[in-house]
């Protein structure tokens, strides 16, 4: 796995549908922002940024001491304000590319993730995004080359979206032999992915 993509969460959402903050959300007993975070470390991924927004006093306190919170001011505008302000904190950061992650996403894990980080060796102009057979999904590897692009195309909750669809670089990394790309909006989402209490040890 690769050591040279910064892991860059967005978990500054409100989570209206789930009832409150996903990154708050405890599945099997740990925040889904720690489960995230996780993830990203054990991928490969330094240094480790937080985008945060609804409830940052909450969730910024239990965040490790290699997890650099960043407090996206027009958070409620969207995955696009979150996209901006983490890739601006990024800034001084020697990084070739940035690996972007969402805090929904609890059946990602480290292995999906270092194979993807692992296309940061290509440089600056790499532009990857996991795919799980075939159908393009997160995370997604921006390299440094296009954060400028990228952060300018960012608007409302499109993310990158806009940015990436069609783009002649982007290469699809499939990961759906490590990973389950189902994201958690609803209580009843989250439960699919909690064990049942008879295969917990």
């Amino acid at each position: 796995m690769s050591g040279s993509a910064a892991g860059l969460l967005l978990a500054a959402g409100a989570g209206r549908r789930m009832g409150g903050p996903k990154a708050l959300v405890e599945l099997a007993g740990r925040p889904l922002v720690l489960r995230a975070l996780d993830a990203l470390r054990e991928g490969g991924c330094a240094p480790l940024v937080v985008v945060l927004g609804a409830a940052a006093d909450r969730v910024a306190p239990l965040l490790p001491p290699d997890a650099l919170p960043m407090i996206a001011p027009d958070w409620a505008e969207g995955m696009g304000a979150s996209l901006r302000a983490g890739l601006a904190s990024l800034r001084d950061v020697s990084a070739p590319a940035a690996l972007v992650h969402l805090v929904d996403l609890p059946g990602v894990g480290a292995p999906a993730i270092a194979r993807l980080a692992a296309c940061a060796d290509e440089g600056p102009d790499v532009l990857a995004r996991a795919a799980y057979h075939a159908r393009p999904g997160h995370p997604v590897l921006l390299g440094r080359a296009h954060w400028p692009a990228v952060a300018a195309a960012a608007r409302g909750d499109a993310g990158a979206r806009d940015y990436l669809s069609g783009h002649p670089a982007l290469r699809l990394v499939e990961c759906g032999d490590l990973a389950d790309p189902r994201d958690v909006d609803t209580p009843e989402a989250l439960r699919a992915f909690s064990p049942h209490p008879s295969s917990e040890s």
